[in-house]
C-alpha cells in the first residue's frame, strides 16, 4: 500500500504538523485509492485571509478549498463517502447545510455534524473529507 501527500497552493498550506491531505491504497493491485483530507476552514488561499463575512462565504470557501484538493489528487465530490463538520454553532446548522448541498449532485457521503467550542483561528465552520476512487 502506497501513501502520498497531497498538496496544493489552491487551498491553505497547514498551519500545524499535518497534511493537506494523503492518498493511500493499491491502484496498480486493486485500482482503488482512498483520500483522506484535513479538516478545512475559509482561509482564502491566494490572499491568507479568511472569507468570513456570514456562515455561507465560510461554507463557500470551505467548499471550495476541498474542491481543490480533491482535484489535485485526481478527484471530485462524486468519489466523497465521508465528511465531518464542525459548527461552532449548531444555530447555523441550516445556512451552511445549504450552501454544502449544492457541491453534491446525487449521492450524498455519509456524515456527522458537531458544534464545538471553537475552531482555529476562531471560524465557525471546519469540514474535513473522505473519498474513494475505485
Amino acid at each position: 500500500m502506497s501513501k502520498t501527500i497531497i498538496t496544493t497552493s489552491a487551498a491553505p498550506s497547514p498551519i500545524g504538523p499535518y497534511s493537506q491531505a494523503v492518498l493511500t491504497g493499491n491502484p496498480e493491485k486493486t485500482g482503488q485509492v482512498m483520500l483522506f483530507i484535513s479538516g478545512q476552514v475559509c482561509i482564502d488561499p491566494a490572499t491568507g485571509n479568511l472569507k468570513n463575512k456570514d456562515i455561507q462565504e465560510e461554507t463557500h470557501q470551505v467548499m471550495h478549498n476541498l474542491k481543490n484538493i480533491l482535484q489535485e489528487a485526481g478527484l471530485d465530490f462524486s468519489h466523497v463517502v465521508k465528511t465531518t463538520i464542525f459548527l461552532t454553532d449548531m444555530n447555523q446548522f441550516g445556512a451552511m447545510n445549504e450552501v454544502y448541498g449544492k457541491y453534491f449532485d446525487a449521492d450524498f457521503p455519509a456524515r456527522e455534524t458537531v458544534q464545538v467550542s471553537a475552531l482555529p483561528r476562531f471560524v465557525n465552520v471546519e469540514i474535513s473529507m473522505i473519498a474513494v476512487k475505485n
